[in-house]
Order: structure tokens, then sequence, then C-alpha cells
């Protein structure tokens, strides 16, 4: 096996632990158990600082709960000799803030990565200085990349790209989110801190979906979701509130609200139009370099209805006509399209710089016999956070960076797109049905 390059993982929005270095010792803010919201909220006068100060605070770690599987999996399998260790470095960032932020962070740990490595001896003698890395994207995580890609002026040093459930064009999860305080994306609990520190996140905004299947806006609105006009006034009303009790002395509560609604939104419709007009090939990859991999077959938000009650803007939401799963594999009446991973649809999922026959789907049923606890956990917690531990999908991602082919074993497979005949993944792969 040659030497394949060194990986970055970038983890989904929340999946970073962030921890406030003012504080002696620093204390934790945000991990998988203990979620301070008064703590982790952005000021309304400057949302590059905590409403709450002093302090300073950083991102930590990734969650080790949803990737240290697949860390530790991809630096094991990557090599075949343990004298000539392949790194897997994970990148933690705090997911606050908006993408364009983000990104630069991503595009600086690139090359700290790349002079890192320079440093190992058997890298040093098999790249010299043409090095390069393969970037690895969960949810967020993959919009990170893009947007990087998107932004850098300069080619990156980037062999291959995996991305993992990443809402390409949103998610409906981020309105509930945005609306109601609770949602797939996050701690899941309903709560008044919850929805105000939402409410001002940049990142949060980003993952609204720009899409038009299954959004229904009353004509008397603008027809998308990221125009304030087509926006039910209570989540800038709330927002104003914020400003009064935690703004300054001198804030204009009515007219900052609505400033920095509109901000969050034209950030939210600039990251799409960068995201749709991503060109690999400025940075000398091709689609046979980017693996998207997209769940299907488990309950998800398909809808979102926008009414109008006495000329204001109203967000419905009715589980039950919201939530569907229409996955067959063989349906041509493209029904099938009304089914996701949990938090992300389908119609989300979907990279706009990519073909359709170039996706891989997996689904719940992707879970080996010995992963009956993942299964499990993905039907009651939801498949999009659990499937990065998914044995499958580590299998492909190995074959993808290493370039090697399934001929001795048989044991990666993925499903197209229904209707696709001619199933072009920038990897061989078993093409499975049932």
């Amino acid at each position: 096996m040659a030497l394949p390059y060194p990986t970055i993982l970038v983890p989904g929005i929340t999946a970073s632990n962030l921890r406030d270095t003012y504080p002696l010792p620093p204390e934790s803010v945000w991990t998988v158990f203990k979620k301070r919201f008064d703590r982790v909220a952005l000021h309304p006068n400057d949302l590059r600082y905590e409403a709450k100060q002093p302090s300073l605070v950083k991102a930590d770690q990734i969650f080790e709960v949803a990737y240290e599987e697949l860390v530790e999996e991809m630096r094991d399998e990557l090599t075949d000799l343990a004298s000539k260790e392949v790194p897997v470095f994970p990148f933690a960032y705090d997911w606050r803030h908006p993408l364009e932020v983000i990104q630069q962070q991503l595009a600086d740990f690139i090359q700290q990565v790349i002079d890192r490595v320079k440093l190992m001896p058997h890298y040093h003698k098999t790249y010299g200085s043409e090095l390069k890395v393969n970037l690895i994207g969960h949810s967020m995580g993959g919009l990170v990349i893009s947007r990087c890609l998107s932004d850098q002026s300069q080619a990156l040093p980037i062999n291959k790209v995996s991305t993992l459930a990443t809402p390409y064009q949103g998610s409906f999860e981020a309105i509930v989110k945005l609306t109601v305080g609770t949602g797939n994306l996050g701690s899941g609990k309903p709560s008044h801190a919850e929805r105000r520190s939402a409410r001002l996140t940049p990142a949060l905004y980003q993952l609204l979906p720009a899409f038009k299947k299954g959004i229904s806006i009353d004509s008397a609105f603008p027809q998308t979701l990221l125009d304030p006009k087509s926006w039910q006034p209570s989540v800038s009303k709330s927002i104003e509130k914020y400003i009064r009790n935690v703004g300054l002395p001198d804030s204009k509560p009515p007219e900052l609200a609505a400033k920095l609604f509109k901000q969050l939104l034209k950030g939210a419709k600039d990251n799409s139009n960068k995201i749709k007009n991503l060109d690999l090939s400025r940075h000398g990859l091709t689609n046979k370099d980017w693996l998207a991999i997209v769940g299907v077959d488990t309950d998800t938000r398909v809808k979102q209805r926008v009414t109008s009650r006495r000329g204001v803007p109203v967000f419905e939401f009715d589980q039950k006509a919201d939530v569907a799963n229409l996955w067959d594999p063989d349906d041509t009446t493209k029904n099938w399209r009304q089914t996701g991973d949990g938090t992300v649809p389908y119609e989300g999922a979907v990279p706009p710089f990519l073909g359709e026959d170039e996706l891989v789907l997996i689904t719940p049923d992707d879970y080996g016999f010995w992963e009956l606890s993942d299964k499990a956990l993905s039907k009651v917690g939801g498949f999009h956070g659990i499937l990065p531990n998914m044995d499958l999908l580590k299998r492909i991602l190995i074959r993808f960076f290493t370039n090697t082919g399934d001929s001795k074993y048989d044991n990666t497979w993925g499903r197209a797109v229904p209707g696709i005949q001619n199933w072009n993944p920038p990897l061989s792969l078993r093409r499975k049905k049932d």
C-alpha cells in the first residue's frame, strides 16, 4: 500500500467542546453532558464575543462519543506498518461563528498539519514539499470544507474529500431550532436559554434550507426562507428583548434586532451561493476526488409551511404531516425523495456541484451484524449523529483514501439514487438495493 496522505476530520455543529479560558483553571462550558447556554450565547453588540463578560471561550476537543471510533479506525487501517503511521487530525472549531470565519481557521490548520507531518521522516522521504491532505467532514463539517475551498483564493493542498450527511442545501431542523428552541440540531431539549442562544448563532442560520421542494410559503410573502419578510415576527422580537436585557445601554433594540436578523439571513444566503458556485478545479480536484455519502431511510422532517395570519407570516409545525420516510429504491414516482437521515432531508443533502449519479446512499440497514447497538441507537436517537460509527462507512473511506480495490473481501457497497441507471461514484462499489 502506498503511503496515504494525512487526514483531517471536521466534525458537525455543536460537536466541539468549548471552554472558557478566562477562569483559572479554565472551565468547560459546552461538552457532551454540559450545556451552558448562558456562557456560550453571543453578544448582540458584537457577535464575535460572548454576552457574558469577562470571558475567553475557545474550542477544545471534538466529541469523543461521536468520532473516536472513526478516528482510531482510520489511524489503524490507513497503514500496514506501525513504523509508518498515517496521522489523522481532529479539527475542533468554535461552531457558533459564521462559516466564513471557520473556513479560514481550517485553511490555517491544513497548513499547520502539513508543516507538522513534513517533520515525520517517512513523509519527508516520500513526499518532500509535495505533501497534501485528505479531508473528512461530518454534517456541518462538510460545509466548512466546501466553504473553505470556495473562499480561498490560492489552491489548497488537498488530495481528496469525503463528506458524511452534510446539509449542503440546508435542513428544516435549523428552522425548528431557531423558532422553537428544540429539534435534531444540538441538545434536543427545548428551553428559553437555548432558543435565545440559537437566534444569535450565525452558523445555525447558514444551515437553513436553500432548496424549494417541501417548502410552502403563502404568496403574500417572499418565496424563500432566506428573506426576513418570510419569518414570523416573534423571532426578531425575541432578539429585541434579548438586546434590552444584555445589550449596551445606548443600544436601540428595535433597530439593532432588525439589523442583526437581516445580517444573519444575508449570511445564510451568501453561504448558499458560495456552496452552489464551488469550483473544484481551482484546487486541482475533480468530481472523482469528492465522495459524498448521504443517509436515507429514516423519519426526517421534509416539509415546512409558512402561512398568513392577519397578514403576518406564521411557521406551522405538524409532526405527522412534516416528518416522513418514503424511501423505496424501486420507486419511480420520486416520492422516495421524502426521506433523509433523521436530521438532513435528502433534498438538503444533495451537493449542488455534484451529480446525483455520483452520490453514495446508505441506510440504517447497512449496519453489520455486530453493530446491533448502533443500529438501535440510530432508530432512537437519529441516524445522522451516529452515522460516522458505521463500519461500512469506515471501510469505504479507507478504500477511497488508499485507492485500493475490494476484490478480496467484497465488503463495501452503497446505494444509488433510485432511477439512476449509470451509477458513477468516485470509487468502485457493489450496488445494493435490498
